[in-house]
């Protein structure tokens, strides 16, 4: 969520919500059975409900900040592809593949193939397009397999 929206949030809802923590803290501290927790359940399901956020928003929430967090690792695997090019060595598998590792950097797929699997310090990133920075690192993993 942007922090945007919780902020027009608190402005349009501010005494909805002050009302709801002075009950909130009133039956914390007059009720001291289930019942208690039951309430407490209830009114913070009435804010909630209150405030128009439903699953789909925090799914989709869930699902931006998914996407913001590839993306920097996308971005931060790239810069490390050219930092460590110089160092990728380049394996042509017994079937037909070829695997390019760097002290970070795995990178396995087929010739002529427009996807790569990339795995980034052990961690698999899927598989990828090949862009001009992947045909670069693939390039200058096959020079330094000739040297």
């Amino acid at each position: 969520m942007d922090l945007q929206v919780w902020t027009e949030f608190l402005k349009q809802n501010w005494l909805v919500i002050v009302v709801a923590l002075v009950v909130l803290f009133l039956i914390l501290n007059l009720v001291k059975t289930v019942v208690k927790w039951a309430l407490v359940i209830v009114i913070a399901a009435f804010i909630v409900i209150y405030s128009g956020i439903t699953l789909k928003d925090i799914g989709d929430a869930v699902n931006t900040v998914k996407d913001q967090a590839v993306e920097i690792s996308k971005s931060e695997v790239l810069n490390v592809m050219r930092k460590e090019a110089k160092e990728a060595q380049w394996v042509q598998n017994e079937d037909g593949t070829f695997t390019i590792t760097t002290p970070n950097l795995e990178v396995t797929g087929t010739p002529g193939s427009d996807k790569v699997k990339v795995t980034f310090r052990g961690v698999s990133l899927g598989e990828w397009k090949m862009s001009d920075a992947l045909e670069t690192f693939v390039q200058e993993a096959k020079r330094n397999a000739k040297q």
